[in-house]
């Protein structure tokens, strides 16, 4: 986080009006002397460029701030210096680059103090399978006035991007989008959505009450088990009774346990696996990735821990609950290479039986991007054709061994979609994929934080 966007998300209405004022005499100034040296037409283009971006800026509420104002005038005087010694092209250019400089729209500020609050409101929250993962702690919140609801959100080029759903008392949802369209309006931001269930796409895209309406584009579904109704019996089940079976004959044993009574050695011993895969430990994810992995960072956190016949952990898999323990939400599985056949589908159904003794009511297994178009019955020529182009993003998302996986559970799927604007269609596009797919630090409440 610089210090120029978390100065910028507070900045007063009368450092933003002596910023302008003293950016625009500044212009007329160096306008003046250069015309009086008969040099001064070549720059009307790019103080022309300047003031344009400048009016965008305004016209779209961005914030100006002092390091705002201090940086457009660097390129001001930047630019006096270079026509002082008869570089008028480097002149131009700064000059045409001080108007967006002044309106440069800020970020948003992490907000790891929040985790507690946030924690008691995914508690409250029912039936979002991606209500766990408003923890990232790489967001900021929004609340309510009776703080019984909040949202969680990052900011970047110019784009605020709400993660899924408001979590907490849902009946406050609705105002609550109101008062964060006008929250973010008042910041300089234009609002996307990335991961919103259908019921909430319908409310922003209502446009009620000055919230902005939006494009909704289907992204996949949440692949949700209901536990009271799972069972391994049945033709339709056979591949996944096998898979269990295969991980009981290797002798695989699970362990369901809450993250934060981890051994140490234990939680070592998990991280060895995390190191062996592929990819090892990544800090990315936005909307449906959690950070702090094993730290026992976050409350409510489980952990189910396959080992091989020697006792020795083959693979884990990490789970949110919300709705006072009663809704699980799959994280990030891991898995050693050496894992015995069927070690992620033993630990999933065992997890399923363990909710449903527990009185819990779903289990949810992953989030399944464009089903339509990758999953199993996608047999088009070009739906095979652009399952062929996206298994160069495997590495990533591993999306066919993926879709493999989740069709043995024949688990329920409700749809999750992105929200934008159509004419900030790039930079919302841009803001949401860096997010989800770039590493982030992780931040922590009154602990340094970790690149």
């Amino acid at each position: 986080m610089t210090t120029l966007q978390s100065a910028a998300s507070s900045a007063a209405p009368g450092v933003q009006r002596a910023g302008l004022r003293l950016y625009l005499l500044a212009m007329i100034a160096f306008e003046i002397a250069a015309y009086r040296s008969g040099r001064g037409t070549v720059l009307i283009v790019a103080l022309a460029v300047a003031i344009a971006f400048v009016a965008r800026g305004v016209w779209l509420r961005r914030p100006m701030t002092r390091i705002h104002a201090a940086a457009a005038l660097l390129c001001l005087l930047v630019a006096g210096l270079a026509y002082a010694w008869e570089h008028s092209h480097v002149a131009f250019v700064a000059i045409a680059v001080s108007g967006p400089v002044l309106v440069l729209p800020v970020g948003s500020r992490p907000e790891p103090e929040e985790e507690d609050r946030i924690a008691s409101l995914v508690e409250e929250s029912s039936g979002d399978p991606l209500a766990p993962f408003a923890l990232n702690s790489s967001k900021s919140y929004f609340y309510n006035a009776g703080r019984t609801a909040a949202i969680g959100y990052r900011a970047r080029a110019g784009i605020a991007v709400v993660s899924g759903d408001p979590v907490g008392h849902s009946p406050a949802f609705d105002d609550l989008l109101s008062d964060f369209a006008r929250f973010a309006s008042d910041r300089g931001w234009r609002v996307a959505v990335l991961g919103a269930s259908e019921n909430t796409a319908r409310l922003w895209q209502s446009g009620d009450r000055g919230r902005p309406r939006m494009r909704s584009v289907c992204i996949g579904c949440d692949v949700v088990v209901d536990v009271g109704h799972f069972t391994l019996v049945g033709r339709r089940f056979r591949n996944l009774r096998q898979a269990v079976h295969r991980s009981q004959n290797a002798g695989v044993t699970t362990e369901i346990i809450a993250e934060r009574d981890l051994s140490p050695e234990v939680r070592n011993q998990l991280l060895e696996i995390v190191s062996h895969t592929r990819s090892g430990h990544q800090r990315r994810g936005f909307s449906m990735i959690l950070d702090h992995l094993l730290d026992g960072t976050y409350p409510n956190m489980m952990i189910v821990i396959a080992r091989d016949r020697d006792m020795i952990p083959v693979g884990f898999q990490r789970y949110g609950l919300a709705d006072h323990g009663d809704e699980w939400s799959l994280d990030v599985p891991w898995r050693s290479p050496k894992a015995p056949n069927g070690t992620d589908e033993r630990m999933a159904v065992d997890v399923i039986d363990h909710v449903r003794h527990a009185g819990g009511t779903s289990v949810s297994l992953a989030f399944a991007p464009f089903p339509d178009l990758l999953g199993p019955n996608g047999t088009a020529r070009w739906q095979s054709a652009v399952r062929m182009g996206l298994r160069l993003g495997d590495s990533i998302i591993a999306l066919e061994s993926l879709y493999r996986y989740l069709d043995k559970f024949h688990a329920g799927a409700d749809k999750r979609f992105v929200l934008f604007k159509l004419r900030y269609l790039l930079p919302a596009a841009w803001a949401m994929l860096t997010f989800e797919f770039v590493p982030h630090r992780e931040y922590s409440a009154g602990r340094s934080n970790r690149s």
